[in-house]
């Protein structure tokens, strides 16, 4: 016999585990630990009894919204004297006057499941009768929390004549049905909301059990509901189709132009549009990327939850399976192909980027060659005429000096100490007094060269 306080407590997750018979030893688990055993039983199937009408919506709520929601929920718990949802909790159940109600946050979305009970439902009346418009009251009790996503009634009935004839209830054009694998129940929909704007599911209880009935009713309105969300990723493809297609078409002008473009202020004229284009298609692929990438998860779920189900096809009609590969398949390859557009796209601008980068650095190098030698030309030229003028300097500066040992000399005749005739020496200190000059130029020259150097 098990435990009962082992049963009580089977779900919970202490703060330390404990090992040891004396329970004197304590492992310290990982902080997220709790976290991730409790996700295993986030949301458990919750035995439904036939017959049962669940009325389920999803609202579109993003960080701010959702907190509303949650604040909104707790007053509507507190003022019920309900249990309420804890500010970690994503997922809470409570019941009240017979009528159960299981929330559900996500990161995008919040769901509100309404069970009616079976007492609110007529004996032997026609399937969704009355409408689940008059049954809607219990979703006025808590605010709106955001933009209206999906509205679902599914009617879950007992075998009956009524309940085998779908085709009386649906559009027999969009009319997908399936039963599970051992006929224990059958499931009908059209994917077509009514007047009052619930898309139906019909699910017909032959033998499922409370249990089985909960996990089918389950499966089926997440179905939908993530059929819904994986397509709200169309109009995001179909608002990005022109952009995209415009972006591609200006490439193939740009690049076209690139084989004909010369000189440094085409190009960079035509890398500028392309950093534009660049940029505005970077721009729209990063706020596509959530919600294509949402999208494929959505879809993702949609496929897994009916495998789960075990489709087996009924007549002549199809599957839900094979109904929305006929027609939500295309949608999600739109949004795919918008996708693999964008990363090619990009990919393509950024090649003919680097081309046409490499091209204006080819131009500047050249032009950066050119002015070099212009440079080296001019220093040239500036050495040729340095040396004239220091040239000129020698001999402007040696006339000068000789002319000042001119007057020596003459002196030093005048005073009896030069027997020579001044003309002479004169003439003689020319040579002399030149290369004296020449010397010290150079030297000076020399020493500003290697303080520069």
């Amino acid at each position: 016999m098990s435990n009962p306080g082992l049963r009580a407590t089977r779900w919970q997750v202490s703060a330390e585990i404990t090992i040891g018979d004396g329970g004197a030893a304590k492992l310290k688990p990982h902080p997220l630990r709790a976290t991730v055993l409790s996700e295993l039983h986030a949301r458990p199937f919750t035995p439904i009894e036939t017959p049962r009408r669940v009325l389920h919506f999803a609202f579109d709520t993003g960080a701010e919204r959702g907190e509303a929601d949650r604040a909104a929920l707790v007053d509507f718990c507190a003022r019920r004297g309900l249990t309420a949802p804890k500010p970690s909790d994503k997922h809470h159940h409570v019941a009240f006057g017979g009528t159960a109600l299981r929330w559900e946050q996500h990161s995008e979305f919040t769901t509100y499941t309404w069970e009616l009970p079976a007492e609110r439902l007529t004996a032997g009346a026609a399937p969704f009768h009355p409408p689940a418009s008059a049954l809607a009251a219990p979703m006025g009790l808590v605010p709106q929390p955001g933009p209206a996503l999906v509205a679902l009634d599914l009617h879950l009935l007992a075998d009956g004549a009524d309940a085998l004839a779908p085709e009386r209830l649906f559009d027999r054009a969009s009319l997908a049905v399936f039963e599970t694998g051992d006929a224990a129940a059958l499931v009908a929909t059209d994917f077509k909301s009514d007047p009052a704007g619930f898309v139906r599911i019909l699910v017909v209880d032959r033998d499922l059990g409370p249990e089985r009935a909960g996990a089918l009713v389950q499966r089926a309105i997440e179905a939908e509901t993530y059929r819904t969300l994986a397509l709200l990723g169309l109009p995001e493809a179909q608002r990005l189709a022109p952009s995209v297609g415009r972006i591609e078409k200006q490439l193939a002008e740009v690049t076209e132009q690139m084989r004909r473009s010369e000189g440094l202020t085409a190009n960079h004229r035509l890398l500028d549009e392309l950093t534009a284009l660049a940029a505005e298609l970077e721009a729209g692929a990063a706020a596509s990327l959530y919600r294509f990438g949402a999208s494929r998860a959505y879809n993702e779920i949609v496929q897994l939850r009916l495998h789960t189900i075990g489709e087996r096809p009924v007549g002549a009609y199809p599957t839900w399976s094979s109904f929305l590969a006929r027609r939500m398949a295309p949608a999600m390859r739109t949004c795919t192909t918008m996708e693999e557009r964008q990363a090619n796209l990009s990919t393509k601008l950024a090649r003919a980027a680097n081309l046409l980068r490499t091209r204006v650095d080819v131009e500047m190098e050249r032009q950066n060659r050119d002015l070099l030698q212009s440079m080296n030309e001019r220093t040239r030229l500036q050495l040729r005429l340095q040396a004239t003028v220091e040239g000129l300097s020698v001999a402007a500066i040696s006339y000068y000096v000789i002319g000042l040992l001119g007057y020596v000399v003459k002196a030093a005749r005048d005073a009896g100490l030069e027997p020579v005739d001044p003309a002479y020496v004169t003439a003689a200190l020319v040579p002399v007094t030149v290369l004296a000059i020449w010397w010290v130029v150079r030297r000076i020259r020399r020493r500003h060269i290697a303080r520069e150097g």
